[in-house]
């Protein structure tokens, strides 16, 4: 029976599911935030660490993920890491305080750090170029399901069961994909992987981590509070460190001469401002529900949703068309598309239909299919198969930071706009879908600069006439 389905396909079951359940289980925590404040009687600041304590845990265990992969192999590595997550999730469930919680969470984090990572490499590696994007196909399902359907089932379950549960609903998907994994994945072992880089682990789980902590509380704490300019400075420092360093070495843990790559480097930094706009905005439009309309969280989640649809929706025909068009005009214009929808947004106020939102949502979601599936099928066309495990812990830290950086910068102009005040109204988002729509914008300048030629490789199944054109 394992001979019988092929590499790719059970690749691409255990990835989306145990991506889906990592992703999903980041905006689940968000929403039981306040459950914990009350629950353990501490302070909202002392029960962001639940939701902190995870983000550094990744920050660490992300650029280490491809040697570890490499060197390992993928399938031992993707399933310990499995594991730790799903273990760490039943640990957070029975947590009796709130200090427990925090280290588990830091576990979990373990888990989630590698596991996304090795999986990317494994799923490029099971999929050819040529089947690139239908594999990225695959990857839209957990990347944009899981936020849009995260805040629903937090909400639903905290209002009917308890906070334990956001933990608890990880473990049954957590041992049958474990289960399936051990049956039916095969081991990739690159015996180039080199030593362990001790210098690069320790200055980009260092900087990572302290750049993303001053990202993340610079909106709550203030930017020239000490704590924030003294972790972004030396985590600031640290990175320009790893960079000298790392190019000296002969193995570095993260390659970044991959970044001379010109597809690998202009793909990651249409990620980045995408990612940014994109996440920002599943950040930032529960709020203007919640705060600006006073809508529940569970009617917020359910509004939100039709993103999700959206993008499901549009991604089949993006597949259809990535083979002849290529990725530098659909990625542009999903972002000329997300730019001009994200910046209608700062026309809604209290009193605008809902169905005008959630339509809106339907079509940002319709947009970012333009974006996702191209982008995910070209950025590592010209990337080996010996360097993909590498070249997926760079994606995927530059994937964390994006979700940081979109989410600070809203955030930090809502607090302007909105001076503080303990509930923001509607005027005080204007200005915030603004700057979201100006990320977008920053993105599709740098996607017009994409050479289709460069991922001719995923286009094989233009007609030649087409592919001969492409630029």
């Amino acid at each position: 029976m394992r001979d019988r389905l092929k590499p790719e396909y059970s690749v691409a079951a255990v990835f989306v599911a145990a991506l889906f359940m990592s992703i999903m289980d980041s905006t689940v925590v968000n929403v039981a935030i306040p459950t914990l404040a009350r629950d353990f009687d501490a302070s909202n600041a002392s029960v962001q660490w639940v939701v902190t304590a995870y983000l550094l845990s990744l920050a660490l265990w992300i650029p280490a993920s491809g040697w570890v992969g490499d060197r390992f192999g993928t399938k031992r590595v993707f399933l310990v890491a499995l594991g730790l997550f799903t273990a760490g999730s039943v640990m957070c469930g029975v947590a009796d305080s709130l200090p427990q919680l925090v280290l588990f969470r830091v576990l979990q984090g373990v888990g989630g750090g590698i596991m996304t990572p090795v999986g990317t490499a494994m799923l490029f590696r099971a999929f050819p170029p040529a089947r690139r994007a239908k594999a990225s196909q695959v990857l839209i399902v957990p990347t944009v399901l899981a936020p849009a359907v995260g805040p629903v089932i937090g909400g639903l379950l905290i209002e009917h069961l308890s906070w334990r549960w956001v933990f608890y609903v990880n473990v049954p998907v957590g041992l049958i994909v474990l289960v399936f994994g051990a049956v039916f994945l095969h081991e990739h072992r690159e015996a180039s992987a080199g030593r362990f880089d001790v210098p690069g682990f320790l200055l980009s789980g260092t900087g990572l981590a302290l750049v993303l902590y001053a990202i993340s509380e610079g909106p709550v704490r203030g930017w020239v509070s000490a704590p924030v300019l003294g972790a972004g400075a030396i985590g600031l420092a640290a990175c320009v460190l790893l960079v000298r360093v790392e190019l000296r070495r002969p193995d570095p843990m993260l390659d970044l001469r991959l970044l001379g790559d010109r597809l690998f480097r202009t793909s990651n930094l249409v990620c980045l401002f995408a990612y940014a706009a994109f996440l920002g905005l599943l950040f930032v439009m529960p709020i203007f529900l919640q705060e600006a309309r006073g809508a529940s969280a569970l009617s917020s989640g359910l509004t939100t949703f039709p993103e999700a649809v959206g993008v499901l929706v549009s991604s089949q025909l993006v597949g259809r068309l990535y083979p002849r068009v290529g990725p530098r005009r659909l990625m542009t214009g999903g972002l000329v598309g997300l730019t001009v929808l994200i910046a209608s947004m700062a026309l809604l106020g209290a009193g605008s239909s809902v169905w005008t939102i959630r339509l809106l949502m339907f079509a940002t979601g319709a947009a970012m299919a333009y974006v996702l599936l191209p982008q995910q099928a070209a950025t590592f066309a010209t990337i080996s198969s010996a360097d993909t495990g590498r070249a997926s812990a760079i994606y995927n830290t530059q994937r964390q930071t994006a979700a940081a950086l979109g989410v600070a910068l809203l955030a930090t102009v809502l607090t302007s706009a909105s001076g503080n005040a303990a509930s923001p109204g509607a005027g005080d988002f204007h200005l915030v879908f603004l700057a979201c729509a100006a990320l977008a914008a920053f993105g599709a300048a740098v996607a017009w600069t994409i050479r289709d030629s460069d991922a001719a490789s995923t286009m094989a199944h233009a007609e030649p006439a087409i592919a001969a054109v492409a630029h």
